[in-house]
């Protein structure tokens, strides 16, 4: 949307407030509020606040920040109920002469898919986000006892969805479908593709309506890839493709896969580099909790057509749906940064390209389901076991550096250490029960 349009817009509307929103290093949403009219000064000249507030941003003495409002992104709020609407903007993070603010995620994002078209390439994203409802924030009360797909009486839950489908909707945020999975009081709501950029703004969205609109019916949902014990976790599986102009890079209608070589130069790179992003599609100390064997969450480094224990997945292609063929990466969840997560995705993957790199052998067999000898044989290697030692893979990534820059590189590496060093000095619920009556 032009610039004046959208100021014409805003008076027709008669919003009195918006809001700017942007990400900090960890994927919190920030905002602060203007009114309507001094929106004209914002979009020429952004608007300053204090970066050294927000985490990951600058220290006190770099704390001049200013964030300019992307004009395509404003959006009337549907969840506030004011006498003059409410919007939202999500915003470029700048430097105080006007220089892209290389701490800023949404930065971050755009660089990576910069590279992307210099090879010619738009990169698009579908992800699969994965949520529990709990009857309050301070427990994990399930509100059903549902599984995949199942259609309960009296489904709170599918009632919920409904509402945040239509919020979505009115935020512009087109929904492919939504259903029940597989653990109890667990949901999901499934985006249709867009470009990774728009993606993650719609991202950042989904996760807020959705507790939105649990928190307007008294109850609360989670993105915590792993809440409650004995029970499938939360990912994000993440379908994504190569564009060249309206065609799809990825297809290839000759290959018994329907994949082209790119496509398999960028499964391969993704394969060879997902270990090392694993801290940052996998972020928190919880998320290793969710990847273990057994909980229908990918542990091992392979690739399969319809294996579903495999790390990426290659759906099926469907005649005449050529510019749906894409791949399928099953260990992000739903609690990272997405525009951190689709950045080193989408490094990975370019990787893979320039240097051709030769894909492995498809692995149909369950891996859950070999040996340790039988994996080793056949070349399986397993991701990280917990968030010390996927920091300490990304810690010797030079793919992750570039991918995020040295800003971002570096406090995420520091924060994730601080993160760990933390929890492994607590004292758990499992060590006083098993512990504490013997020792």
């Amino acid at each position: 949307m032009k610039r004046q349009d959208l100021l014409k817009l805003i008076k027709a509307k008669k919003v009195g407030f918006i809001r700017l929103w942007f990400t900090d290093v960890l994927g919190f949403l920030k905002s602060f509020d203007i009114q309507g009219a001094e929106l004209p000064g914002a979009l020429r000249e952004g608007m300053g606040f204090d970066g050294s507030s927000i985490e990951g941003f600058s220290r006190i003495e770099e704390s001049d920040m200013i964030v300019k409002p992307d004009p395509s992104t404003f959006q009337i709020l549907p969840w506030i109920k004011e006498d003059k609407p409410v919007a939202r903007m999500f915003c470029d993070v700048l430097e105080p002469g006007g220089k892209p603010f290389s701490g800023d995620p949404r930065y971050v994002l755009k660089r990576n898919l910069q590279e992307a078209k210099k090879l010619g390439f738009t990169f698009n994203v579908g992800p699969e986000l994965e949520y529990f409802y709990f009857r309050n924030k301070g427990g994990t009360e399930i509100l059903d006892r549902g599984g995949y797909f199942d259609l309960t009486p009296m489904d709170i839950g599918q009632d919920l969805r409904r509402q945040t489908v239509l919020m979505l909707e009115k935020m512009g945020i087109e929904v492919e479908y939504w259903h029940h999975e597989v653990a109890s009081s667990q949901h999901e709501i499934d985006l249709r593709y867009k470009e990774a950029l728009t993606m993650a703004d719609n991202v950042m969205c989904y996760r807020l309506i959705v507790k939105e609109v649990a928190m307007q019916n008294n109850f609360y949902a989670t993105f915590m890839p792993k809440p409650i014990y004995g029970i499938a976790g939360s990912g994000m599986h993440t379908h994504m493709s190569l564009f060249r102009g309206n065609k799809n890079a990825f297809f290839d209608p000759k290959d018994k896969q329907h994949l082209s070589s790119t496509a398999k130069y960028f499964m391969a790179g993704l394969l060879k580099h997902s270990r090392e992003i694993c801290s940052v599609t996998c972020q928190w100390v919880n998320s290793y909790k969710r990847l273990v064997p057994g909980y229908e969450a990918p542990v091992y480094v392979s690739w399969a057509q319809k294996n579903r224990s495999a790390l990426v997945r290659v759906p099926v292609y469907k005649p005449g749906k050529e510019k749906a063929t894409r791949i399928e990466l099953r260990n992000p969840d739903p609690a990272c940064n997405p525009y951190l997560a689709f950045s080193v995705m989408l490094a990975a993957g370019l990787e893979g390209i320039k240097r051709k790199l030769p894909l492995p052998k498809q692995v149909t067999d369950n891996v859950y389901q070999m040996t340790d000898d039988e994996r080793k044989k056949a070349g399986i290697e397993s991701l990280p076991d917990d968030l010390f030692e996927a920091i300490k893979l990304t810690e010797n990534s030079s793919l992750v550096r570039k991918a995020l820059g040295d800003k971002v590189f570096e406090f995420f590496i520091r924060n994730k250490k601080d993160e760990w060093n933390e929890y492994r000095r607590q004292i758990t619920k499992y060590e006083l029960t098993n512990y504490l009556p013997i020792l």
